[in-house]
């Protein structure tokens, strides 16, 4: 399992840019992976980099369909091959 950060935004909107970010949202939330929506980015659990790399650009696609034009990505990604590892288990080891 792959975790991801992900947090996709344009430049030149003005100060809102929650229509962006709904768009999104709903393009994670309906590629049926894990995922939480947190303040400025949306973590995900992924099966592989083909899958995560495959999930940003319809995100990505989303905002130019939304009118971006210019789109900044920030991804982080964590393939940790030693064990497994998920959002939930990442949290339950720092309580």
């Amino acid at each position: 399992m792959i975790l991801a950060q992900l947090s996709v935004y344009p430049l030149g909107e003005g100060t809102s840019l929650s229509r962006f970010v709904e768009k999104g949202v709903k393009v994670v939330r309906e590629s049926g992976f894990t995922y939480e929506i947190g303040g400025l980015s949306t973590a995900i659990e992924v099966p592989d980099l083909d899958s995560l790399f495959l999930l940003v650009r319809k995100v990505h696609q989303a905002h130019l369909e939304e009118g971006a034009k210019r789109i900044v990505i920030d991804l982080k990604v964590d393939d940790r091959r030693d064990k497994e590892a998920t959002l939930e288990s990442k949290r339950n080891s720092v309580k």
